[in-house]
C-alpha cells in the first residue's frame, strides 16, 4: 500500500511547483518585477514581504487583487522609506490578478 502513496505525493508536488512556477512567469509577463522581487526590496516590496505582512488576514486576496489592478499608496512608507505609489496595471485582468496574489501570499 506505501508503495502506491510514494508516486501520487510526488505527482502532487510536482503539480504544485509547476503553479508556482507558472504564477512567477505570470508575475514577470506582467512586468511585475520591474519593480517587486521575491526576497528584497526594489522600488516596492518584496514580495515574501507582503506574504509575511498579510498572512491569514480574512479577505486580503480580493483587497490585493484589487490593488495589483488599480494601484495604491502610502502602505509601505515606512519600510521603503518614502512614499512610493504602486501605478495602476490595467494590463492585469481580475483572474490574473488573484493568481497573482496567490502565488505572492504562498511566499514564505
Amino acid at each position: 500500500m506505501k508503495v502506491i502513496y510514494l508516486p501520487l505525493l510526488l505527482a502532487a508536488g510536482v503539480l504544485i511547483s509547476g503553479a508556482a512556477q507558472a504564477d512567477e512567469a505570470l508575475a514577470k509577463a506582467k512586468n511585475c518585477f520591474a519593480c517587486h522581487t521575491v526576497d528584497k526590496k526594489l522600488v516596492g516590496p518584496a514580495y515574501k514581504d507582503v506574504a509575511k505582512r498579510y498572512a491569514g488576514q480574512k479577505g486580503i486576496e480580493a483587497t490585493l487583487a484589487e490593488k495589483v489592478m488599480k494601484g495604491g499608496k502610502g502602505n509601505w512608507t515606512k519600510e521603503l522609506g518614502a512614499e512610493i505609489p504602486m501605478p495602476p496595471n490595467p494590463q492585469v485582468k481580475p483572474d490574473e490578478a488573484t493568481k497573482l496574489v496567490k502565488w505572492i501570499l504562498s511566499l514564505k
